[in-house]
């Protein structure tokens, strides 16, 4: 199970990196900060799977869960959503070390 984790962690980790580098690339051919939203990344990839995600969020899980939580979501940088999926599927699947000493149990 933790190595899962830690592929899907990776995973998110890679979509960061590319996009991060795709906004770079972005900036600096405009000249301006450019940010790839989350929202119309996935829009511009798939959008059959956003509008069946949206669809199966508000009728299997909640209505309201769509509006203010999902929909903030994806108007943020998709490099900084990466990055947090990134980190939060390494801490479910990191393994604290033993403690090394005298006293270990």
């Amino acid at each position: 199970m933790r190595f899962l984790l830690r592929f899907i962690s990776l995973m998110f980790l890679v979509l960061a990196v590319i996009t991060g580098v795709v906004d770079a690339i972005q900036t600096v051919a405009a000249d301006t900060l450019q940010l790839t939203v989350l929202g119309e990344a996935w829009y511009s990839f798939s959008p059959e799977s956003l509008n069946a995600t949206q669809a199966a969020t508000q009728r299997y899980v909640h209505p309201l869960l769509w509006d203010p939580v999902i929909q903030w979501v994806l108007v943020q940088p998709a490099v900084a959503v990466f990055l947090v999926l990134s980190l939060i599927f390494y801490l479910l699947g990191y393994k604290r070390p033993k403690p090394a000493g005298r006293f270990a149990a």
